[in-house]
């Protein structure tokens, strides 16, 4: 057993502790580096690689303020322990115990885990249960029904309040429309819908007669939109005429009928359309539906469809960069205790609390924490229809003031792009702001490099707000490594430790558990409820991608490197495997160079990737947006050379990019996320021929083509 010792100058004095079995301290007398025996599998490459190196190490410890602890839902760390220990002592039985606590089931399962036919593990199969109920009708049954479900912000700052009793009404009004034109259990319906009350109203609407949602985040292009339609056999899709985003509008029923004049979307039999800014659309008079015609005169009764915790409750495409998209299946009864719980462990969701996750329906974050997760646990929450930086780049600050948000859930891209804006106009700077309501803040999305965190806990939190730094991902349904805001020191730039019944591990090629200070891959070594249960029409490609023979098959690969620190067991995600790179035989976490590059002054972002290099067999690429305009000419060779300098200090000259592009920003979806494969395109030389419709700045790509 490992004790730790922290303290801190944050007024939270000195904790002590010990970890579980699963999380004793290494002995790796080189602390900080990882020995040889660590490897990680390259995908691009199809061979396990030798150990990635890290000498980065974070020594700042940030204890639970006292007053987050005094009310938390996960109270110290004797209650984690002690609730990793009830998972360890009966794992069926820790989870069979949270599901029937957390959820409503109009059928009680019988058993917890079913392992008969792994890798395709079921969770609480013989029990019935409906989402919707459990999102709505549980709440209102509770004399909650005037509680405000959703304040939604339009990108105009127009202000629309719904409660729960109303959200109810108008699920089961489109749920009965659904109905009138054929859907039934088990039928597949596409949402391509922009953030508003109606996408989660259609989501939900999906749930309540059983019918499997496929969202497709409004920025895809009609081709991706036509791969996902036919790979999910929709029957209906669920638009909008077009989107607002940053006082723009932008097109979503003209890339529906696009995508459905292309060959196979014969399946799809009804488009309902919601009319959000009444522009000019084309219309198919047997196929395309008016939403608000659909749904008058139907009844504000609707009977839940009660189904198996089995039943698929939606499914989710991945992106991926090569071959077709990854359909990620989930559960409903496992994804949903999940949700819920880690609504209430990781964010300590209180009746009193408005929360606020920026993220867009279409990522599963959206799903797990706006359309579920939040009404699971009958909270309040913020939809925001805009963009961070529309009308200026106060927009968060100034929601979070004018709604007294109290849990704010947020992607560092978004949080590095509003440091560089407040560093350029005191105006639109937090403390420009009254952000005292703050409890509670996340992040999510990508690992949040140490500086960044700095800025958000300082700047944002005032200092006294826990940043729940949360690792998770589509296929996990929802957080699995994270801090726990009244138990869990923080340390920036870590997700700490896994969530109580989350076995995580950091492995060998072979699927050897790694001592504290060696990296390799990240994995998962046993079934949790909220975990993918499939690709979608794709069984054989679930099993390759998440469950391969190369580690015994039973283990969960994440597709990430990790390392956990030797003082306490803290994991540290350093990037996908597939962006750890190479260079003259040392393996490094991209993640890491991008944080050094982060925490120079100079610099807003950056992103790193590798190219082909005849003499190192991989160079480093780095993508740099300062806090300033865009260097050129000797003065972007110049500060070029500085921040190699500064790379090779904070890492070591190993760690020194190669080529630094200079931008204005980086190649972004709408959504915030960076389109790595197009760096690495560039990086390469190579002429981009990918769809680049998804970019929020296309125009950006002709300035990061050159390098210094």
């Amino acid at each position: 057993m490992a004790v730790l010792q922290v303290s801190g100058d944050n007024g939270g004095g000195q904790v002590n502790w010990r970890l579980p079995s699963g999380c004793a301290t290494g002995s790796d007398p080189v602390a900080g580096r990882y020995a040889q025996g660590g490897a990680a599998f390259n995908s691009n490459k199809g061979q396990w690689m030798s150990a990635i190196e890290s000498t980065l190490q974070e020594h700042r410890v940030f204890p639970p303020p006292a007053h987050v602890v005094a009310g938390a839902a996960i109270s110290g760390m004797d209650a984690y322990l002690e609730l990793v220990a009830e998972a360890e002592r009966d794992y069926e039985g820790f989870w069979s115990r949270l599901a029937r606590e957390q959820l409503t089931w109009q059928t009680p399962f019988t058993k917890g885990l079913d392992e008969s036919n792994a890798p395709f593990y079921k969770w609480f199969e013989d029990g019935k249960l409906n989402a919707t109920y459990n999102c709505l009708d549980r709440h209102i049954e509770a004399g909650l029904g005037e509680r405000t479900a959703i304040i939604f912000e339009a990108d105009d700052g127009a202000v629309t309040r719904v409660s729960y009793g109303e959200l109810l009404d108008r699920v089961s009004r489109l749920a009965n429309g659904l109905r009138s034109l054929g859907v039934k259990a088990g039928d597949r319906v596409v949402i391509y819908m922009p953030m508003s009350v109606e996408g989660v109203v259609a989501m939900q609407a999906c749930a309540r007669i059983g019918a499997t949602h496929s969202v497709v985040f409004g920025g895809f292009s009609s081709k991706s939109l036509h791969e996902r339609v036919v790979d999910a056999g929709a029957m209906v899709v669920i638009t909008a005429d077009e989107q607002i985003r940053g006082g723009k509008t932008l097109p979503l029923k003209s890339i529906v009928d696009e995508a459905l004049a292309l060959e196979g979307s014969d399946v799809v039999k009804h488009v309902i359309v919601y009319r959000r800014t009444g522009g000019k659309v084309s219309w198919n008079e047997s196929r395309d539906i008016d939403l608000k015609t659909l749904v008058e005169g139907q009844s504000n009764v609707c009977e839940p469809e009660w189904v198996s915790a089995e039943h698929p409750l939606f499914i989710l495409y991945t992106s991926g960069s090569t071959g077709k998209p990854k359909g990620v299946q989930h559960s409903t009864g496992g994804y949903l205790l999940w949700a819920a719980l880690t609504m209430r462990w990781s964010f300590d969701i209180k009746a009193s609390d408005v929360f606020w996750c920026t993220a867009d329906i279409g990522w599963v974050t959206g799903h797990s924490y706006v359309a579920y997760g939040p009404t699971a646990v009958g909270a309040t929450q913020i939809v925001f229809e805009g963009v961070p930086t529309y009308p200026n780049a106060g927009r968060f600050w100034d929601m979070i003031q004018k709604h007294k948000v109290t849990v704010f859930y947020t992607a560092p891209t978004a949080i590095r792009s509003l440091i560089k804006a407040s560093d350029a106009d005191a105006k639109v700077h937090p403390r420009s702001f009254d952000l005292s309501s703050l409890r509670i803040l996340g992040t999510v999305g990508e690992p949040i490099n140490p500086e960044a965190w700095m800025w958000y806990h300082a700047e944002v939190g005032g200092g006294r707000c826990p940043v729940i730094d949360t690792f998770w991902q589509t296929e996990t349904g929802g957080h699995v490594i994270t801090p726990l805001p009244g138990a869990t020191p923080l340390v920036p730039g870590s997700c700490t430790l896994p969530l109580p019944g989350i076995i995580a591990a950091v492995v060998d090629e072979t699927g050897g558990d790694l001592v504290n200070g060696q990296g390799g891959i990240l994995v998962i070594k046993r079934p949790w409820p909220s975990m993918i249960r499939n690709i979608w029409n794709d069984p054989e490609r679930f099993k390759k991608s998440y469950f391969p023979e190369e580690l015994g098959g039973r283990l969960y690969l994440a597709g990430d490197g990790a390392v956990r620190d030797v003082d306490r067991g803290y994991f540290t995600i350093m990037g996908r495997i597939d962006d750890v790179l190479n260079v003259a035989g040392h393996r490094m976490g991209t993640m890491e160079i991008e944080s050094a590059l982060v925490s120079n002054p100079l610099v807003a972002e950056a992103a790193v990737v590798g190219r082909p290099d005849d003499t190192t067999g991989e160079a480093i690429c780095a993508f740099v947006v300062l806090k300033r305009g865009r260097p050129t000419g000797e003065e972007a060779t110049k500060i070029a050379n500085e921040l190699r300098a500064w790379v090779a200090k904070e890492i070591g000259p190993i760690a020194k990019p190669k080529d630094i592009r200079f931008g204005e920003n980086l190649p972004k979806t709408r959504s915030g996320k960076i389109m790595r494969r197009l760096l690495r395109s560039l990086a390469k030389g190579e002429t981009i021929t990918q769809d680049v419709s998804t970019l929020e700045n296309p125009a950006i790509l002709e300035q990061l083509g050159e390098a210094k």
